[in-house]
């Protein structure tokens, strides 16, 4: 199947509802576009983001609610995405921009491959788009030449596995791998050497518990609840965000959502 194919059989499952509102898979398209700029995980990005608002490049835009969370955020948005179809692609990003009365530039391509000129953007953002690279390091580094000095990349949601032996187990329980197959994750290690390579400096390495971008659609403070209710604690609120941050170092879940903040030196 394509992309676009199987996001639309997932729809037809009584059971798998959840995930489709929980992914922005849901119909009608502004309204989920709208609820991610709403989300707990937008209102943790928005307080990454830098300021005042520039020039955005949204990486593996998909349908492209990041890109009308970015542009409702007053930035000159361009949504890159490979996948021209009208459901999860190109085509309902200019179905959404039109509905929304957005300025959002679409181009379609591979982020491997940006048709960009040299430090053009202040802000690359990537929302689980890393993990589907297939050149991490040269995607990686096309991030980098666009980028204007001193700007920033907020890579989030992708997908980590502790060895390589544990990817087929992630891919076995991904609900779309079987179906379409363009699922991947690698090494947390891969991740970071690859940005680091390209010339960026990381100023986060955010694991999966340590903000409710990587934990959305759950959040710290209902994560803190479960886990005070198991050690019979009262005062969930209590519990710091640095100790899940120490929980979430130990995670060893293949497919954990890991996000990456850096920046091109000045």
């Amino acid at each position: 199947m394509t992309w676009e194919d199987a996001v639309l059989w997932l729809r037809q499952q009584p059971d798998q509802k959840a995930l489709v509102r929980d992914c922005f898979y849901d119909d009608p398209l502004l309204a989920s576009a709208e609820r991610y700029r709403q989300s707990t995980e937008w209102q943790a990005v928005r307080k990454l983001l830098p300021s005042p608002p520039g020039r955005a490049l949204d990486i593996g835009a998909g349908r492209g609610i990041s890109s009308y969370a970015l542009c409702s955020e007053g930035w000159d948005t361009t949504a890159l995405e490979p996948d021209s179809s009208d459901i999860v692609g190109a085509g309902a990003i200019r179905s959404l921009a039109g509905e929304a009365g957005l300025n959002i530039a679409i181009v379609e391509g591979p982020g491997e491959n940006l048709p960009f000129v040299n430090q053009t953007f202040d802000l690359v953002y990537c929302r689980q788009a890393l993990h589907h690279a297939h050149d991490l390091f040269r995607l990686c580094k096309e991030m980098e030449r666009v980028l204007k000095r001193g700007g920033m990349l907020i890579a989030t949601r992708e997908h980590v596995i502790s060895s390589k032996e544990d990817l087929q187990s992630f891919l076995d329980n991904h609900p779309l791998q079987r179906l379409y197959g363009g699922e991947h994750a690698y090494l947390q290690s891969e991740y970071i050497a690859a940005l680091l390579q390209a010339g960026f400096e990381l100023l986060h390495v955010l694991n999966p518990l340590a903000s409710d971008i990587n934990l959305f659609p759950d959040t710290q403070n209902s994560y803190k609840e479960r886990l005070a209710a198991r050690m019979n604690w009262p005062w969930p609120r209590l519990i710091p965000d640095v100790f899940l941050t120490l929980l979430g170092h130990n995670l060893r879940t293949p497919g954990r959502m890991y996000s990456f903040i850096g920046r091109k030196p000045t």
